[in-house]
């Protein structure tokens, strides 16, 4: 099972994270992380602050000789910008941010106490701990990855018939979204929302490829692997609803019309010819790709300050206007595959154990033998 902690402040000198569960052996080093670190900071509608940060990760313990040795892997990511001591205070929240609610959980009178903590900017660590649990898996050939199916009213036309194009596909495109064609309509509509000085939300998918059946268990609530990766996906700023496989689609459909069904071959061993159910049955996984999409809600900090009210004198007031970005729905995506892989490496290391790569991957060559033969 992987535990992890992550520490630091929007405009603090540092950003922390600690890994800890991770075998000994694994080959890794920080231009792995720093490239995942780059693809949060890409795509249109991004504001000033990620021509600021140029993240690069300090691998600061955990590994030694470019290999893991199975301790607690602590990461550092510098901020450029670490005004925080220098920074004015502000007693006018933003309505859709923690600003408020923050405020008067903590007792704290000067908003930005809440807010350099709430930012997403948080999001960088969870990256770079999360492209370690990505390198794990990749020595067991699964893999995360994600794409933007809409912005604002627009939505892109989902070829599905081969996961490879089309991740190849979002990976070239500022939007990280697969349809040109609606990545164009997507940009006239972040850019229709700047003129505004207003915001733009959307949906974005992750699907995780390779992940064998009978990860997770129905046993506990807790451990149920789909409600474990709901959970943190959730936990990303501004996500307001997710989705696996069909998802809402269920509600107005028969049974008999969306239940997987169930085949056999001597090649293929059991396996289904629709994906509806995402990847999960019971909260374990059943073999089939994980897919999940989840809707990001405009960000709260607009340029067009909606009303709010002074906490110090109580009077109305227009909400402050912190550096924000415009849409950051393709950012949210990487940041969400960063999450399932940590899920997804958690649950992997709960079945096959083991305190070295080589242990785990003897565990885990036994079991797919275990499920050839049944």
């Amino acid at each position: 099972m992987l535990r992890y902690l992550t520490a630091g402040e929007s405009h603090a000198k540092q950003l922390i994270a600690i890994l800890d569960g991770i075998p000994a052996g694994i080959k890794i080093d920080a231009t792995q992380i720093n490239i995942e670190l780059a693809r949060r900071q890409l795509g249109f509608g991004r504001g000033e602050r990620m021509s600021i940060e140029k993240d690069e990760v300090i691998i600061l313990s955990g590994v030694r000789n470019g290999h893991t040795l199975g301790s607690p892997i602590a990461l550092s990511i510098a901020n450029k910008d670490s005004s925080i001591d220098r920074l004015a205070g502000i007693t006018r929240p933003r309505p859709g941010h923690a600003d408020l609610a923050g405020a008067l959980k903590y007792d704290h009178h000067d908003i930005r106490n809440v807010l350099e903590r709430a930012s997403a900017r948080n999001t960088a660590t969870t990256v770079a701990i999360g492209t370690v649990a990505k390198i794990l898996l990749k020595n067991f050939s699964i893999s995360t990855h994600s794409l933007v199916t809409k912005i604002g009213t627009v939505e892109a036309k989902i070829d599905r018939s081969s996961y490879k194009k089309m991740i190849s596909l979002a990976e070239k495109s500022p939007l990280r979204c697969p349809d040109k064609a609606s990545e164009k309509k997507m940009i006239k509509e972040i850019t229709s929302a700047k003129s505004k000085n207003d915001t733009i939300g959307g949906i974005f998918e992750v699907i995780a490829l390779g992940v064998p059946a009978g990860l997770g268990t129905f046993c506990h609530w807790d451990k149920r692997l789909d409600a474990r990766i709901a959970f943190g996906v959730m936990a990303i700023p501004a996500i307001k609803g997710i989705e696996f496989g069909l998802g809402f689609g269920y509600s107005d459909k028969y049974g008999t019309k969306v239940h997987d069904e169930i085949f056999f071959s001597k090649q293929k061993g059991f396996y289904r010819k629709t994906n509806n159910s995402g990847g999960f049955e019971g909260g374990i996984s059943t073999g089939e790709p994980i897919i999940l999409r989840a809707i990001m809600k405009p960000i709260s900090t607009t340029r067009n300050p909606l009303h709010s009210v002074d906490i110090k004198t109580k009077k109305e007031v227009l909400a402050t206007f912190e550096r924000s970005d415009i849409c950051a729905v393709p950012a949210a995506g990487v940041v969400a595959e960063a999450v399932v892989a940590l899920e997804v490496a958690s649950a992997f290391l709960e079945k096959f154990g083991g305190d070295s790569l080589k242990e785990s991957e003897r565990n885990y060559k036994n079991y797919l033998q275990q499920i050839a033969k049944f």
